[in-house]
């Protein structure tokens, strides 16, 4: 609107191309150089509510608006390009008109500070990677644009090849705070909140007592039935804004573009509420905070209206934001001087394929990328969040680390229970929380601090006792996914590991946030147990930093309530639905074995073990939270029991598909060891030591992996789909095997002339076949794979089948399973597993090392037939094997011998094995290199092992009281 508006007043005609109304336009720009031309070329984001976007949909309908139809959009578009004989054409962001301009022969520029190919591309992995093309697609228009105009507080745009920054873009203000006020007939001193939330639900009502005493609300947006409390007042639909959020004292409300750079503009504090999958929010949001601008207010409070304290908290913040504001004007003068041919680009760049760069590694996740050759500046703002959350919200590096002496951490609290057993990682955890005690006796507590370390430093009582257990993440050695079909797997715990505190407190003498304290009241009910959380390292993303509950919720009279609605529960805020994998394992501990919880918990979750790589972040999570509060509240609870405990929380109460390996090797694993076990359900059949010769590594592709996405869940119900088919075949076999009248059918590969018992109690065991595993490959080949379809729709197999026998799926009959892979792959695997293990225990040779690598590129590519294989993964398998068959290696014998996917598949991390020399790891690094040139993502790697949870036990701490 704004960049519009000063290319009208620099004497140029502007054709704007919208779905939104001309109101939207004409009431700000009045000019007959406005021509509005109504056209749908993009669909943004679908809203569920008013705080959720609804991704499945938002993929469905941008497929219907731009994809379906995008040759006659473009053909439509270029010759009406041609007709108004345009001379630039400017996109916020739409992607097609970046390729139509190139196809009509005319420079285009886009003025944003989000491209929907990182909005869609997290949305995929809900969808499903079949749906990957819209984001590559996207990616490949926006290639096209001449260069960027980025606006502060903006996403990783990486399929831009040259980038402009601009100041905000802020809309002018027409009146004055005090010609605002008169109008309304406030005085000067009314403290005034605006409520600026569009898309209010339906019969929400509005409380007089939300507001702090004397307050008043403006209310936008509000429709003509709403009836408001006295200290609230409607404004007409067609106020201008603006004017009203410079003459407001505090605004509450959603987080965009608009309220984002007013409330910075004009100096405004901003209540506000997040919005789910709203994935521009994340860097507006940590703009906004870093400016001291934004208080945020969780959802459960603002429908209920516990609206205060957080309103009395936003009017204590000083926003200090003083960059520029006519990010417009500038804006504008670029796009004028590109018109005329003026260059404003410092980079002679290739026109490189943004779906390139995207496809190997950069489709999921939150990483700023740089194109090579071309340094974006990373701005101030940005930079700081990312020094805050290396200093408050993760782990420090193993540079960082090693430098430091154990005594500098643990030298705050005494250890009255346990060893720190010199783990870098939990040293920096004992330091960090010698850190926030120390911050709540610190005049300037609130400096620097991020509200994940405000909250937690508010939420102890440094005079207890406070309970720490860890837990590490896993790499998937071989089992994967065969787990849940009861395959073999080994599995090695990883260095990084999940930490968390746990102090449990009689209620009265809890220490409650103000919210929590606030709702207390309100509710009459007087100190009663409650549950604070704290999970740091959220800034950057949509994960909201704390979650509170009164313990009370999760009982429904005398008994505790169901996991059906526990996981509703926890759904209603997906902001918080983190929370679901701490506070639910208290839940599974009062469901599974009765235990009685009386004392609030104050719970700190920090966890180095990185999220969406495929390493079992989530088990790391569960683990180590069951083990503090066990020890908390001195539960002797065996490391196996506690790994099958947690699935249960990821199964029933997340609602999380996985197997239990994750959390078997969260708990049971022991360093530099592969945990061995039998998914059936988890029988550990011990440890399997390394050999000194051989080591192994994970490479993070940067695709991000979720065990709850569309492919992990398809693959996993067309195995146990194939398993009800395999099991309903062998019924009918074994039922005319003594049949007088039967006769092998035309194509039945096995033919039955010895009619002897031992066939038929084969059959009868595989009529009942528990786990797919269990059948063997040469069965499997002999009798069913012929007969098992590659797909199935889903209505079809009910019809037939009933269901698929699996308790944590659920069949969705309009859509599609692939079967047969899904069958083969873990019938297969079992059997690798078992080769591999043995395997290890070989002489050391070339012939073992290559062996092994050969078993983990079966299983790789098995992974890729059953669907849920990855560019990025795949790119660093070949990698590998360029490696392992290049001359240099032939000559040296050898350093690297096979790479697989691993876990849920669908991106994460590639496991790889090689020899235990420099030269290995030398040669890890090249691939890091290789892969970060082809994709402009450098990948993590993860080296060495570390404990689990059971080895570890746990740490009884205090502080002490004499410490400085």
């Amino acid at each position: 609107m704004q960049v519009a508006r000063n290319l009208i007043l620099g004497g140029h005609t502007v054709h704007v191309v919208t779905g939104a109304p001309d109101y939207v336009y004409t009431t700000e720009i009045e000019s007959p150089k406005l021509v509005v031309r109504k056209v749908l070329l993009d669909c943004g984001a679908v809203q569920a509510d008013a705080l959720t976007v609804d991704r499945l949909a938002s993929l469905e309908k941008y497929s219907e608006t731009a994809v379906v139809p995008r040759s006659s959009i473009l053909a439509t578009e270029v010759e009406w390009l041609k007709s108004v004989e345009a001379d630039l054409v400017v996109s916020d962001v739409v992607p097609v008109a970046c390729r139509a301009a190139t196809d009509a022969g005319i420079p285009s520029v886009c003025v944003t500070n989000f491209s929907w190919d990182f909005i869609y591309a997290d949305y995929v992995m809900a969808a499903g990677h079949k749906t990957r093309s819209i984001v590559w697609q996207i990616a490949e228009d926006y290639s096209h644009c001449e260069f960027l105009i980025r606006l502060p507080g903006y996403c990783p745009m990486p399929a831009f090849r040259d980038v402009i920054d601009v100041p905000l873009v802020v809309r002018r203000l027409h009146k004055s705070r005090r010609e605002v006020r008169k109008e309304l007939g406030l005085d000067e001193d009314q403290k005034v909140l605006i409520f600026n939330f569009g898309g209010q639900p339906a019969g929400w009502k509005l409380k007089e007592d939300s507001l702090p005493d004397g307050w008043i609300c403006l209310v936008c947006g509000a429709s003509d039935s709403h009836e408001l409390p006295p200290n609230f007042r409607k404004l007409p639909k067609d106020v201008y804004t603006p004017d009203l959020i410079a003459a407001s004292d505090c605004m509450l409300g959603k987080i965009g573009y608009g309220t984002f750079s007013e409330a910075l503009a004009y100096k405004l504090p901003f209540v506000f509420v997040r919005r789910d999958y709203f994935n521009e929010e994340p860097f507006l949001r940590n703009m906004l905070e870093h400016y001291q601008g934004g208080v945020e207010m969780i959802r459960r409070d603002m429908l209920t209206g516990n609206w205060a304290p957080y309103i009395r908290r936003a009017t204590c913040l000083k926003p200090c934001y003083d960059g520029g504001v006519n990010g417009g004007e500038v804006a504008a003068r670029i796009l004028i001087d590109t018109a005329f041919g003026t260059s404003h680009t410092s980079l002679k760049a290739l026109k490189l394929s943004g779906a390139s760069r995207l496809r190997d590694a950069i489709v999921l996740g939150y990483q700023l990328q740089r194109v090579s050759g071309n340094e974006v500046s990373v701005p101030e703002w940005y930079a700081h969040a990312q020094l805050q959350l290396s200093s408050h919200g993760t782990l420090p590096t193993n540079e960082n680390v090693e430098k430091i002496s154990p005594q500098v951490y643990s030298g705050d609290f005494e250890i009255l229970h346990g060893d720190h057993q010199n783990l870098p990682d939990t040293l920096h955890v004992l330091k960090h929380l010698a850190e926030l005690s120390a911050a709540t006796k610190s005049e300037n507590n609130n400096k620097n601090h991020t509200r994940e370390f405000m909250a937690a430093a508010a939420m102890f009582n440094w005079e207890e006792e406070i309970f720490v257990a860890r837990a590490p993440g896993r790499l998937d050695v071989m089992g994967g996914i065969a787990d849940y079909s009861g395959s073999l797997v080994l599995q090695m715990p990883i260095r990084e590991g999940c930490h968390v505190a746990v102090q449990r407190n009689h209620p009265t003498r809890q220490k409650l946030w103000k919210h929590t304290q606030a709702r207390q009241q309100d509710g009459g009910k007087g100190p009663i147990p409650v549950i604070e959380i704290v999970s740091f390292g959220s800034e950057l993303t949509n994960r909201g930093p704390t979650f509170d509950m009164d313990l009370a919720d999760f009982m429904d009279g005398e008994q505790p309530i169901s996991y059906e609605k526990a996981r509703k529960y926890f759904a209603k805020d997906p902001s918080q639905r983190w929370a679901a994998y701490v506070a639910g394992t208290i839940l599974v501990l009062m469901t599974e074995l009765g235990v009685h919880f009386e004392d609030s918990m104050s719970i700190m979750v920090i966890s180095a073990v990185p999220e969406g790589k495929g390493v079992s972040s989530s088990a790391a999570v569960e683990v180590a939270t069951m083990s503090a509060i066990a020890a908390a509240h001195g539960l002797n609870i065996a490391p196996r029991d506690i790994a099958l405990l947690c699935q249960k929380v990821e199964n029933h109460v997340v609602g999380a598909p996985c197997g239990v390996m994750d959390q078997m090797a969260s708990a049971c694993g022991e360093s530099n060891k592969l945990l061995a076990m039998m998914c059936q359900p988890a029988e550990v059949l011990g440890l399997v030591d390394i050999p000194p010769h051989i080591q192994f590594w994970g490479i993070d592709s940067g695709i991000k992996h979720s065990v709850g996405g569309a492919d992990y869940g398809s693959v996993r119900i067309g195995a146990f789909m194939g398993r009800k088919i395999i099991k309903a075949i062998a019924s009918e076999l074994s039922s005319n095997y003594w049949s007088s009248n039967f006769s092998p059918r035309k194509g039945d590969p096995v033919k039955f002339d010895d009619k002897d018992e031992e066939g038929r109690e084969l059959l009868n065991a595989e009529a009942s076949l528990n786990y797919l595993c269990n059948l063997t490959p040469h069965r499997y080949e002999s009798l069913y794979n012929s007969k098992i379809p590659d797909s199935i729709d889903g209505e079809d197999f009910v019809k037939k089948y009933v269901n698929h026998d699996d308790l944590v799926t659920v069949i969705d009959k309009k859509h599609r399973y692939p079967v047969r892979a899904p069958t083969k792959h873990p019938i297969y695997e079992n059997f690798r597993a078992k080769n591999f293990k043995a395997l290890l225990t070989a002489p050391p040779s070339d012939d073992q090392l290559a062996s092994l690598g050969e078993l983990l590129y079966q299983c790789h590519f098995s992974y890729t037939a059953c669907g849920i294989g990855s560019d990025g993964t795949d790119k660093l398998v070949e990698l590998v094997q360029q490696m392992q068959h290049s001359t240099t290696s032939k000559t040296d014998n050898g350093t690297l011998y096979g790479a697989k996917i691993t876990g849920g598949g669908s991106g994460g991390t590639v496991c790889v094995i090689g020899r235990n020399t420099m030269r290995s790891s030398d040669q890890i690094m090249e691939v890091q290199q290789r892969y970060k040139d082809s994709t402009s993502y450098k990948p993590y790697v993860f080296e060495g092992s570390s404990p689990g949870a059971g080895q570890f036990g746990y740490l009884r701490i205090k502080y002490r009281s004499n410490s400085n």
